[in-house]
């Protein structure tokens, strides 16, 4: 059977291809009497191939042929293999000894063809393997990912009864691990009658790598029942498996664990403890840890900075930084791939240059990561042109670096070119993974190119990305910006697994189209599936509260905030005074704001918009002022706020003025909200021309909504002429928008143009537009109560129709005239 056997491993096993060997001189020569020791001196290896083959002339020269299986051994350690080869067959090919020695040789420098062709030479030659030949033997099969051929070797081990033996089978479980065959390497290594830590450690990070992460801890556990005394290999295992998992209480019984075993000085240990306690987010530990560490070598240095970095801790990255320079640590391409991300958070650009020349002084080595970092720094730091030249510098098209560019891009809102840099990428065939695809889907979704971003979700689909949170929350935004929020929903749904992220965007994408209802509804969701709460789902919901309005709903979201520990969080208290403000609570939007111990510029903002919608136009710019005495520096949202505040109270000089001051004084160009604001500003007050001219004058096509305000302000002033101008545009840029013809044609018909009225219809009819009725809804003992016109389905619609018509023969009374043209001209039905 055994003969059976190899003769099937000869038919597997039938390409073999050889490999050069490399040759290096030395001068010194031993002398005669120094031979053996110089052979068998560790410190003698590598040993330089041309003095080693003087050796064997003088060993020639002097009859001495006892060296050979040391000549054997230092040629496979040189690694000339033809030299070794020559030797070999000059020697006893009947001793198991020099076979294993020229197999182990052979595998050690790398050449498992090799290794495994002279296994096949000794079964040729007659000669049985024994329990040292087959570690090597299947070592060469796991290197070369030969499984088949490695599990019929495994057939043969049983044959001859090695299976058992320690050395053998812990090379057999390394192999069926590392193969990705993790059953077949637990059967082996529960019959193992002895189990060492170095085996106990192959399944422990078996599983680990598998993900299969409950059956690693259970491993760890029943390890910890036997005898066997975990070792630092084992804790840095295990502590990868806490980190993910999140499991604290587990992670710190281990630390204790550590203590005890006498590990805690182990700077292998130390830094994956370093690193657990990162990820807990529990800085303050890890610090103390590193502060214990006697001697904190580069690794310590960059887990502690990546640290901080990883959880917001910016300043105290950039400190411990300059600690590390300043303690003669020689940083490396691992630390400045960390740091950076902190020069960009702290805002400091000249801070990135000075890094970015230390480099280039230094001969830090160049890796894709450390290029990506200095991408993904000069973009953040609105440097373009420099992070293109380092971009353009690389010979090499890497996946990494392309997904750098692609997010800075898209974050500069240079949406095309973060396309063109993907479409680069699928030409030159490389995969994008799931990262690359989440940062391309923004682009698409500003550039609302729904047809480009339903291809990238075929695209993931297809790649079975689609389950990912962090890509699926990039496909449902991309698809609410592209006003499919039907699809989005779709998306949402189908997710098998959703993190907060995937929660927050779906409520903001129902909040920021107009469906408040149904973000309140998705934010109460969230929280029955326990997932917790953050400032951006927080923010989310009130901004979705504001909108219904919906204050009741909004108290109880307050509530919750002084409960937990995001009353603190500048961005949701932020949120809160917005929501209260346009709840009609303005008091209570000041109460929050003159609560808060910390102002930044966006509390600032909210406050001050606060005023602006409530027609408190002075008390808006007394806010302001306020705001710059506190050394706040206003932002494009602050100027949007008091200009808007400036049009609702009619101050078109003020106004004007703060326009400018923006531009000239703060060096913020304007954007299309500002000439928005501006275009409705002079249209409130009747300065229709000015409005117009503002609009002509803009360094930017004008969007729907400049245009839209134009019509509008054409509406209430009566002004035909330039309505017309306003909605042929328009009827351009959103002609599926019925808002707009029916504005128009309101217009039309105050000024009597019937005929022009007739055609505005009839061109709604031609286009399929249809007229979406507008409702209206209010909050009455915390239940919103939504009416749409002619609508009869609310419980007390008579009772409400009854008095409301008892309120219009009021308004009568009063001089009121309803506008009823439209259905009372008989050309108009």
């Amino acid at each position: 059977m055994y003969p059976k056997n190899l003769s099937s491993i000869r038919k597997v096993y039938r390409f073999i291809s050889p490999l050069k060997c490399f040759h290096t001189t030395s001068h010194h020569i031993p002398k005669p009497s120094e031979f053996p020791t110089f052979l068998q001196s560790s410190s003698s290896f590598p040993l330089n191939l041309q003095q080693g083959k003087q050796v064997h002339a003088r060993l020639i020269l002097n009859e001495v042929t006892d060296a050979n299986p040391l000549l054997l051994a230092m040629y496979l350690r040189c690694g000339s293999f033809v030299d070794a080869k020559n030797l070999f067959y000059q020697i006893d090919l009947g001793c198991i000894k020099r076979w294993n020695l020229m197999i182990r040789g052979l595998v050690k420098i790398g050449l498992f063809h090799f290794a495994l062709l002279f296994y096949f030479k000794m079964l040729g030659c007659g000669v049985s393997p024994d329990n040292f030949t087959f570690p090597s033997v299947v070592k060469a099969c796991s290197a070369l990912n030969h499984v088949r051929f490695g599990i019929l070797i495994h057939e043969a081990i049983m044959l001859m009864g090695f299976e058992m033996n320690v050395f053998v089978g812990s090379s057999l479980i390394n192999f069926y691990v590392e193969n990705g065959y993790i059953n077949r390497a637990r059967s082996l290594f529960d019959k193992m009658p002895v189990r060492d830590c170095v085996l106990w450690n192959v399944m422990l990070i078996g599983y680990v790598k598998r993900l299969e992460l409950d059956k690693a801890i259970d491993i760890f556990e029943e390890m910890r029942k036997g005898k066997t005394k975990p070792n630092e290999v084992t804790f840095a295992a295990i502590f990868s498996v806490c980190a993910s998992e999140g499991m604290v209480n587990f992670g710190t019984q281990l630390h204790g664990l550590v203590v005890s075993c006498g590990l805690e000085s182990n700077s292998t240990v130390a830094n994956t403890l370093l690193s657990v306690y990162s990820k807990f987010g529990w800085l303050s530990d890890s610090r103390k840890l590193f502060d214990t560490i006697c001697r904190a070598d580069l690794v310590s240095w960059n887990g502690m900075i990546s640290g901080y970095v990883q959880n917001g801790f910016m300043e105290d990255a950039s400190c411990l930084f300059n600690e590390m320079i300043s303690s003669g640590i020689k940083p490396d391409s691992i630390t400045f791939s960390s740091f950076l991300p902190a020069v960009t958070g702290l805002g400091s650009y000249g801070k990135g240059r000075e890094i970015h020349g230390y480099i280039l002084r230094h001969g830090v080595p160049f890796d894709v990561f450390l290029k990506s970092a200095l991408i993904d720094a000069y973009l953040k730091c609105r440097d373009v042109e420099m992070a293109r030249n380092i971009y353009n510098q690389s010979t090499k098209v890497d996946v990494v670096m392309c997904t750098a560019m692609i997010s800075g891009y898209a974050l500069n809102g240079m949406n095309n070119d973060a396309l063109e840099i993907f479409r680069r990428l699928l030409q030159e065939k490389i995969r994008p993974n799931a990262v690359t695809l989440a940062s391309v889907l923004p682009a698409c979704a500003e550039l609302t190119a729904l047809k480009v971003g339903k291809e990238l979700h075929g695209n993931i689909i297809k790649n079975r990305l689609a389950d990912g949170c962090h890509v699926g929350s990039a496909v449902l935004d991309m698809y609410a910006k592209c006003g499919r929020l039907d699809l989005a929903h779709h998306v949402f749904e189908r997710l098998s697994e959703r993190d907060s992220v995937c929660w927050n965007s779906m409520i903001s994408s129902c909040s920021q189209n107009g469906k408040p209802e149904e973000a309140i509804d998705l934010f109460q969701r969230m929280g029955k599936t326990g997932t917790n709460y953050d400032c951006v789902s927080i923010s989310a919901a009130l901004s979705a509260c504001a909108n219904l309005p919906a204050l009741h709903c909004g108290k109880e979201i307050h509530g919750f905030m002084i409960k937990s520990s995001l009353c603190s969080d500048l961005f949701a208290k932020s949120a809160l005074i917005d929501m209260y403000a346009k709840c009609g609570n303005l008091g209570l939007a000041q109460h929050v704001f003159d609560m808060m111990e910390e102002k930044n510029e966006i509390s600032w903002n909210s406050i001050i918009a606060a005023y602006g919608n409530h027609g408190r136009h002075k008390d808006c710019l007394t806010l302001f002022h306020e705001m710059l005495k506190n050394k706040i520096q206003p932002d494009h949202v602050t100027f949007l706020a008091i200009i808007s505040a400036c049009g609702h109270a009619g101050q078109v000089n003020d106004g004007i003025h703060y326009f400018h001051s923006m531009i000239e004084e703060y060096g913020i160009p304007a954007r299309m909200e500002h000439y928005s604001c501006m275009v409705d500003l002079f249209g409130r007050a009747g300065h229709l021309n000015e409005a117009f001219e503002t609009i002509k004058s803009m360094p930017f096509s004008p969007d729907a909504g400049i245009w839209g305000t134009l019509l509008g302000a054409c509406r209430t002033h009566g002004n035909v002429e330039l309505a017309e101008v306003a909605s042929r545009h328009l009827f351009d840029l959103d002609p599926q928008n019925s808002g707009y013809y029916v504005l128009l044609s309101n217009l039309l018909a105050d000024a009597g143009h019937w005929r022009s009225v007739l055609k505005v219809r009839n061109l709604m009819k031609e286009r399929g537009v249809q007229k979406i009725p507008g409702y209206s809804w209010i909050e009455v003992n915390s239940t919103t109560h939504i009416f749409v016109a002619a609508d009869q389905s609310h419980s007390q619609s008579k009772h409400i129709y009854s008095l409301l018509k008892t309120l219009l023969l009021e308004l009568k009374r009063e001089g009121y005239v309803p506008q009823l043209h439209l259905s009372t001209h008989p050309q108009v039905s």
